[in-house]
């Protein structure tokens, strides 16, 4: 069939949006028409040159909602009409990670889904004979895409797609990162460094938890206001900020009799690596927990005295918030249709597909915390 797509040719360059071949789902996978789909910063890292595992050409997009058009052989879980969201994290539910329980890293497509194919080892998508490649096995930057049934969430069809597409990444990513990797307390204090997209859905996460104290750190002084609406309830400016900044954060979390201060728990959401460590020697000594979850450029490394480790903070990492995407993502869809979340604010601009490349200048500017491309 033929279908429109926005087309990364090539790092660096603008996508193109041009019309594709895309071949129908085989055995265990799904076509999916795509409604909607945000427009990320880890698209932007792709297309800029900068990943190492980006392909080009390559369909960009992981974060969509969609509704399920046709099923390939053998497929029980899905069926037309259902209303889904594409999972850049699947889900098999029989591999060695998912059946741990330890995990939500399933491995079960992770060698093909680099390699920017479909499970077989080809790809669904061409242009004028040329392949194209799968992106994180989403390609939602098309009208069409196919999918492996694992990697697809079904969920509440009264939802409004051009709204829950957020969840296919950064919702899951902020909320779950609070919930699932770093699983904060009622009463905790908590410090954000980096107040786009996924820092605020942290925020929000926070909240949700029953966090006591959550400071927010961004450089731009407008995210303050936006801090503010989803829970945050102190902002710092390092700009504004004399002298040592982790030395203010800890100080700011000082309690009764507790001499050390510190946070509980630090959320890293910029991919910046001198940002990470100061989230890391702003936790509390003991028991601070410092996630990163922001994607760091290629080569660049993390460093931190020996020291804080020894005295008992720790390092983590997430992806897609440690959620288990077809059994966490409607129950989150759920969550933002009872009231418990927001993500309609977050939403400030659409744009239809043809105009995708305003999206990513919005996103570089800091105009915009999620565009999102309507189909």
């Amino acid at each position: 069939m033929k279908t429109r797509a926005a087309v990364a040719f090539a790092a660096g360059q603008r996508l193109e949006v041009v019309e594709v071949d895309l071949e129908g789902p085989k055995a265990g996978e799904v076509l999916i028409e795509i409604k909607a789909s945000g427009v990320c910063h880890t698209d932007a890292y792709t297309l800029s040159g900068a990943d190492p595992e980006g392909l080009f050409p390559a369909i960009l997009g992981h974060e969509g909602a969609g509704v399920v058009r046709e099923v390939g052989a053998g497929v029980t879980s899905l069926k037309p009409g259902d209303h889904v969201i594409p999972l850049y994290t699947p889900e098999c539910r029989q591999c060695p990670s998912c059946l741990s329980r330890k995990t939500n890293l399933c491995t079960a497509i992770r060698s093909t889904q680099g390699q920017g194919v479909m499970p077989d080892g080809t790809s669904r998508f061409s242009y004028r004979s040329q392949k194209i490649h799968h992106y994180m096995g989403c390609s939602t930057f098309a009208n069409h895409t196919v999918l492996p049934d694992i990697a697809v969430a079904k969920v509440d069809p009264a939802a409004p797609l051009d709204k829950i597409c957020y969840i296919g990444c950064g919702v899951t990513t902020g909320v779950g990162a609070v919930l699932n990797t770093a699983q904060v307390e009622a009463g905790a204090t908590a410090i954000v460094f980096g107040l786009g997209g996924i820092g605020l859905n942290v925020i929000q996460g926070l909240r949700l938890a029953g966090a006591d104290m959550i400071i927010g750190v961004d450089i731009n002084p407008d995210k303050k206001s936006w801090g503010e609406r989803f829970g945050m309830t102190h902002f710092v400016n390092p700009t504004a900020v004399e002298g040592d900044l982790v030395a203010h954060l800890v100080n700011m979390t000082k309690r009764g009799a507790d001499q050390f201060g510190g946070a509980d728990y630090t959320f890293d959401c910029t991919g910046n690596v001198k940002v990470m460590r100061m989230a890391l020697e702003s936790c509390h000594r003991g028991w601070g927990q410092s996630i990163i979850i922001g994607v760091a450029g290629a080569g660049q490394e993390i460093a931190t005295r020996p020291f804080q480790l020894v005295t008992g903070r720790v390092w983590k990492g997430t992806a897609f918030g440690g959620a288990r995407g077809r059994t966490d993502v409607p129950r989150i869809v759920d969550w933002y249709m009872a009231g418990k979340i927001e993500i309609d604010p977050m939403i400030t601009h659409t744009m239809p597909l043809a105009e995708i490349n305003t999206a990513f200048d919005l996103m570089h500017h800091g105009q915009s915390i999620r565009a999102v491309v309507l189909f």
